[in-house]
């Protein structure tokens, strides 16, 4: 049975602790085997976990649903409960809206939606989260199609957060749902407006005064600037220390945490600074979908070798299936970096070819051609004894195993429960 433990208790314990200090994970719900791998090793490491769905992973169906198994709010929360009781699942998970708010779907913004068109979408968006059990909600009003490459004005930004935080609370209360709900507000990118420390601080105490006076729950998180970027399949920004200890410092005096985002293809010697330097949490998703990949196109090396033996009769045409819809999802745009050339899409050398479906393969595993060869796979395989798919969740496990380790997370949820409110 899932542990009753509040989000908000969990990141006010984690701000708080002295004896020990841990750091948060938040993991962007890649595939139906990374819920599954990452289920499994917070049951055996007893610690919580924060699924960070996007609207373009996962969202009402009216508004397009999302590309992680064809899921809306209600099939994402489904999905995540049928394993649990299927693995006996006896620990805390968080279902969590990552960047939420107008113009956050690709599509909205691409189409230069009008503002109160898009706010009236990302309200309706919020809502379905609401009334699907979510804990934690990011408020995201800094994209803007007519802002872009710019910094969106920190008074636009500051209106639209309360405008959607209030929106909340107010469906919360319709709806008589008592459970309260988490909010995170801020933004990583450098058009969100917060780029500076004393803009940082400023906002935050505005956020504080106005929620105090107005009765509206305070976030439990601000999201910060650390120096992470990611492009590609590696993360190519440049790590402050000195910038992320001050960040976490001012977001603890208004007793409020730190979130980092784009921490993902971070070093272990990067990871086990966020302890130290106080920072309260971390988002990673785009790595644990490389990694999937990686491991498809491991096993179906093992498949090839198989096939030239005549001993896989019919091989799985995976590899060609997921390169093509890899580059034709044309979802490498926003992960590029100058030296990759995309100009000729038919023309791309094989090293090119790669590098595109490891960085974009888990956009096409719910794809029907995709599915269905990735089925095809696992049975080929486990014909000569080989189960492919928990080939694939343990290298998930793996990976999300350097992470526990290096935020000191094993036994958190016990310790967390434990706490005195």
């Amino acid at each position: 049975m899932k542990k009753q433990v509040s989000i908000t208790k969990a990141v006010k314990y984690v701000i708080n602790s002295t004896d020990e200090k841990h750091t948060l994970l938040g993991i962007g719900p890649m595939s139906e085997n990374f819920l599954r791998a990452s289920l499994e090793i917070s049951k055996e490491k007893d610690f919580p976990l924060m699924y960070i769905a996007s609207r373009n992973q996962v969202d009402a169906y009216k508004f397009g649903g999302g590309y992680v198994f064809h899921a809306d709010q209600k099939k994402f929360r489904d999905k995540i409960e049928a394993i649990c009781e299927e693995i006996g699942y006896d620990n805390a998970y968080y279902l969590c809206r990552d960047h939420g708010g107008p113009w956050q779907r690709d599509k909205e913004r691409n189409d230069h939606l009008p503002e109160a068109e898009a706010m009236e979408i990302a309200k309706e968006s919020y809502k379905e989260d609401i009334l699907n059990g979510f804990d934690l909600l990011h408020i995201d009003p800094t994209k803007d199609p007519d802002e872009m490459c710019k910094v969106v004005d920190i008074d636009v930004v500051f209106n639209r957060t309360i405008e959607l935080i209030e929106y909340c609370e107010q469906v919360r209360k319709e709806y008589g749902i008592e459970k309260e709900i988490a909010y995170e507000v801020g933004t990583e990118e450098t058009s969100g407006g917060l780029t500076s420390l004393d803009t940082y601080e400023g906002f935050i105490k505005r956020i504080k005064e106005y929620t105090e006076e107005h009765n509206l729950p305070m976030p439990i998180f601000i999201v910060g600037q650390t120096g992470t970027l990611t492009r590609l399949t590696k993360n190519v920004g440049h790590f402050n220390y000195e910038n992320s200890k001050t960040l976490s410092e001012v977001a603890k005096k208004y007793g409020v945490g730190l979130k980092e985002h784009n921490g993902d293809y971070l070093s272990e010697a990067k990871l086990l600074a966020h302890l130290p330097l106080g920072i309260t949490a971390m988002n990673v998703a785009p790595a644990f979908g490389t990694i999937e990949t990686r491991a498809l196109l491991e096993l179906l090396d093992v498949e090839d070798k198989f096939a030239d033996l005549g001993v896989i009769k019919g091989p799985s045409n995976l590899r060609e299936a997921l390169t093509h819809d890899s580059i034709y999802s044309m979802k490498w745009k926003k992960w590029l970096t100058d030296e990759v050339d995309m100009s000729n899409l038919e023309a791309l050398d094989d090293a090119t070819k790669l590098q595109i479906t490891e960085l974009c393969g888990h956009y096409t595993f719910s794809n029907d051609d995709v599915a269905k060869e990735i089925d095809k796979l696992y049975e080929n395989l486990a014909a000569i004894k080989i189960d492919g798919k928990r080939f694939v969740i343990e290298k998930l496990k793996e990976e999300m195993e350097k992470h526990v380790r290096c935020f000191n997370m094993e036994g958190l949820t016990t310790k967390i429960m434990n706490a005195e409110d």
